[in-house]
């Protein structure tokens, strides 16, 4: 009798056991990831019957939830709501949240971990439980200025500080106002969403970091500068073949540089002139003649293929691993199967202004309770060091004389030394060109790195180059910043 009652009590104690790890890894390992998924209906619904902290620019609101007088208590407002689009995001009813919303949805609204004692607190002494504020790096002068000079463009621009990377602003055009998406009325949320997927361009796309990448064309050069002098084999002034065409091996392809010319005078080349030129044909030489995994190594540093969070998912940015030499010629001048967000293209810039080495984006300064206690606060870390101060600031001057006299002399400005490179990028034979911009300023103590890009040639009917778009757009956001 004794040994079935010995036996009985295990099980029971084994079955108890299994419930407290179970209820144990549901209530503190697994309660955020259950709180955040968007077809947690009811956690929807309770976040709403409380106050959602709000989202900072400069200390004022651009997200804050004010009272409503119906079943769900509270509604999300957003200032300036297609201004700050691609940082809020927007916060549905039904649905999955996005943007900063939606990366940190369970800070904001208040039923992280971290935030356990808070809604303890609110309990015991009655008050109405409310999330976490957001303080953004976002800089309110830089998001105007990027959002104005962009215009009417299908593009983005991103602003960063390469000491930190901090990023100041991140625009997409075309945008929408996440009001109109926050609302109450479910069916006319409904409406509206399927009229923005509907919609030519794309709204709900944050082109800043995700949707479908471009190629960076000619802003890859630099990169490809770096995986050279990296080797310790060439130099800037190392010479190339300066041909007018070059036909490709195993392959139809021929590639020609922009002027359909050699690169300059000279049957040979430098490496220094080809960029500040910004000539393809010794750049496909110097791909053919570089190992594969030497320049995917090099991309890879710089933030290329790597899974990035800043909260908000990043989609990596793309240079594969080329061993067909007629493919790594034409993905070491940006095209091919080169793909890039705005943001990884900043980061080049912004790395080699830091003297070689890429600080990690991020798009919060803080985080802060209702009480004001510091949850979590932004630490600048190193990404990766890409490349040597000394090849660091080869390119940078290679990249300020691409400005001076170079391909991108529409990003100069008066009395301020500026770094940069454009990029007129192919994506077919018939298909409008991307046009790029990415650089940094002032460049000797570089404060901020740019990137722009500007899809369909520039609009309906258009097909500029990188230098006549895309860097005036740089520029009007390098000047706001810096007259500041």
């Amino acid at each position: 009798m004794n040994r079935e009652i010995k036996r009985v009590s295990t099980i029971v104690l084994a079955m108890f056991l299994a419930l407290l790890v179970s209820t144990s890894i549901l209530q503190v390992f697994q309660a955020d990831t259950l709180s955040a998924d968007a077809r947690n209906s009811r956690a929807r619904n309770d976040s709403y019957s409380q106050q959602r902290g709000a989202i900072l620019v400069a200390g004022q609101p651009v997200a804050q939830s004010v009272p409503a007088s119906d079943v769900y208590k509270f509604q999300r407002v957003y200032s300036n709501g297609p201004l700050y689009s691609s940082v809020t995001g927007f916060f549905p009813i039904n649905g999955e949240a996005t943007g900063l919303e939606g990366a940190l949805d369970d800070k904001l609204s208040g039923s992280s971990n971290s935030q356990f004692f808070d809604r303890v607190n609110a309990i015991l002494t009655g008050k109405n439980p409310q999330g976490a504020s957001v303080e953004t790096t976002i800089d309110p002068v830089a998001q105007q200025a990027a959002y104005d000079a962009l215009g009417n463009y299908q593009g983005a621009v991103v602003l960063m500080e390469p000491k930190t990377g901090k990023i100041l602003a991140m625009v997409s055009k075309p945008d929408y106002d996440p009001n109109a998406l926050a609302s109450h009325d479910t069916k006319a949320v409904n409406t509206l969403y399927q009229q923005l997927l509907d919609a030519s361009g794309d709204p709900l796309i944050n082109r800043t970091i995700g949707g479908d990448l471009n190629p960076p064309g000619s802003t890859f050069k630099p990169v490809m500068s770096a995986a050279a002098f990296g080797t310790g084999d060439y130099t800037k002034d190392s010479q190339l073949p300066n041909l007018s065409s070059l036909p490709l091996p195993g392959s139809g392809t021929v590639v020609k540089n922009d002027n359909f010319s050699t690169c300059g005078p000279g049957e040979t080349v430098s490496i220094a002139t080809a960029q500040i030129l910004s000539c393809n044909i010794p750049f496909a030489e110097l791909g053919i003649k570089l190992d594969p995994q030497t320049i995917k190594t090099q991309a890879d540093k710089f933030g290329f293929n790597q899974k990035l969070s800043i909260p908000i998912r990043v989609e990596p940015s793309v240079y594969p691993l080329y061993t067909d030499d007629a493919e790594r010629a034409q993905g070491s001048f940006g095209q091919f199967n080169d793909k890039a967000t705005p943001l990884q293209m900043a980061m080049v810039s912004a790395g080699i202004a830091n003297g070689g080495k890429v600080m990690y984006p991020n798009l919060v300064d803080s985080i802060r309770s209702a009480d004001l206690q510091t949850l979590e606060s932004f630490e600048p870390k190193v990404l990766s060091e890409a490349t040597s101060q000394a090849n660091a600031d080869t390119i940078k001057q290679m990249m300020v004389d691409g400005v001076d006299h170079g391909v991108a002399s529409n990003a100069r400005i008066d009395g301020v030394k500026v770094g940069g490179k454009t990029g007129t990028a192919q994506n077919g034979d018939t298909d409008p060109y991307t046009l790029w911009f990415t650089g940094f300023a002032p460049a000797d103590d570089p404060q901020f790195a740019v990137a722009v890009v500007v899809e369909n040639g520039g609009g309906q009917g258009q097909n500029g180059t990188g230098n006549s778009i895309a860097a005036p757009i740089a520029k009007k956001v390098l000047e706001a910043v810096l007259n500041k």
